[in-house]
């Protein structure tokens, strides 16, 4: 009988397992080519698997949840025509759970791995964590002697905030014998007591109140953004940019460039454009912080923030953006939404971010106070273009004008981006959009 192995793909260049998070299908299904089998989840993205080809399920060889390393044979699917050996499978699989094989977890942190594995004790099995772990996380955890408790408590700078194995050998160089970060030396402040955790208040619902469980990428996204503000002092500045000469020449070209690229012309691949020339003006903003290293970035990678249909938010990035042109960046940003819309994100598409911009103008806000997406020391935010009477000035004098205006707010992590260099980052990003050129061409 002719028969097609599917096996776990490789989702990064770093990831070397993923975790079966749902089955689409079971032994015995007709699937067609393309339809979806499974969903799998790594350190860096959550994907739907399709089938290649069209058949029959006649094997399904891991269970939900389990740990499979990449390259390791998932399911098999006998061929149209030929699956005549599916009932007798399906009987089998039925009376019996098909084994998770135990894997050898690649990558082990310099500490030697024990002989004997320490077993949890009973506090620390009744733990249970609303992260999502990677099994490599998790046996970095268990070698070191990490409870659960205390791991919740890591910041991950991973997608959505999850925890990857830089997180936890940062982690250990730092933790003292009480397995907790010790703080970080401040001029004219003692350091010899731990960082006290601040715990969430408790919040007890009413009558009639309705009570709504996060889904697992929105508790990623809350942990995330908890870990972002405790890590960088947030500070915002905000311009207001006449961008009368950017909505003219879009509304005169926007036609023009759809019929010619076969591509939406949004104001978003103008905003990256602007941003991408400011972030090689001052490179100082392109970096990122290892405690008290600054990592000065080669290239310029711009994260673009998009609101899923479920309510959550991803960032995909556009990779080298100084290196596009409009045309190219505007091809880039709507491939990159439909994919996330769509759930179609590869791990590289949201990797590498060095820069990133949400727009809140898409909802009609004028002005926000976005948070850092780490490891990265600064996001913008775009606020709506409106219509206002403005003072200009004339060779004749001041006349009052109907300009475009827009408000763009900088957040940015002070311990690495003093006022000076935010205002002058900030305020360049705005001279790019004022000075566009109603003329240019296409």
């Amino acid at each position: 009988m002719s028969t097609f192995e599917i096996l776990m793909p490789k989702m990064g260049e770093s990831v070397e397992e993923a975790t079966i998070t749902k089955w689409f299908v079971k032994v015995g299904d007709k699937v067609e080519e393309d339809d979806p089998l499974l969903e799998i989840a790594t350190d860096k993205v959550d994907s739907e698997i399709p089938s290649p080809v069209s058949g029959t399920i006649k094997e399904i060889k891991f269970d939900v949840d389990a740990v499979v390393p990449v390259g390791t044979v998932v399911a098999v699917v006998a061929l149209e025509g030929e699956d005549s050996d599916v009932e007798e499978i399906t009987t089998e699989t039925a009376d019996s759970k098909p084994e998770t094989p135990i894997t050898e977890v690649k990558d082990k942190p310099v500490a030697a791995v024990a002989a004997s594995q320490k077993p949890l004790n009973k506090e620390e099995e009744t733990i249970k964590s609303d992260r999502f772990y990677s099994p490599l996380v998790k046996s970095i955890a268990k070698e070191e002697g990490i409870p659960l408790s205390e791991l919740d408590k890591i910041p991950g700078s991973g997608k959505d905030g999850r925890v990857t194995k830089e997180d936890m050998l940062n982690y250990l160089k730092t933790r003292n014998a009480e397995g907790v970060r010790p703080s970080k030396e401040i001029v004219g402040a003692t350091t010899d007591k731990p960082v006290t955790s601040i715990q969430a208040p408790k919040v007890s619902a009413g009558a009639g109140d309705e009570i709504v469980e996060m889904d697992r990428m929105r508790k990623l996204i809350a942990d995330h953004m908890v870990m972002s503000k405790h890590v960088s002092p947030h500070v915002t500045s905000v311009v207001e940019a006449d961008v009368t000469n950017l909505v003219i020449w879009r509304n005169k070209v926007k036609n023009q460039f759809q019929e010619k690229y076969g591509e939406k012309l949004t104001f978003m691949p103008m905003f990256a454009e602007a941003v991408a020339k400011a972030l090689r003006d001052f490179p100082g903003i392109n970096v990122s912080v290892d405690g008290y290293n600054i990592i000065k970035r080669k290239n310029v990678n711009i994260g673009i923030a998009v609101a899923l249909p479920s309510g959550n938010l991803i960032v995909p990035v556009v990779k080298q953006a100084d290196q596009k042109n409009i045309v190219g960046l505007a091809s880039e940003i709507n491939r990159l939404a439909e994919a996330a819309r769509n759930n179609k994100l590869s791990s590289d598409d949201i990797q590498g971010g060095t820069f990133t911009i949400t727009n809140f103008g898409s909802f009609k806000n004028t002005i926000g106070t976005p948070i850092i997406n780490q490891p990265q020391v600064a996001i913008l935010a775009t606020g709506t273009i409106e219509k206002k009477p403005a003072v200009i000035e004339t060779p004749t004098g001041d006349a009052i004008a109907i300009r475009h205006k827009m408000f763009l707010s900088l957040s940015y992590d002070h311990r690495v981006v003093d006022g000076a260099l935010g205002g002058m980052f900030l305020r360049k990003i705005a001279d790019y959009l004022e000075n566009a050129d109603v003329n240019r061409e296409i």
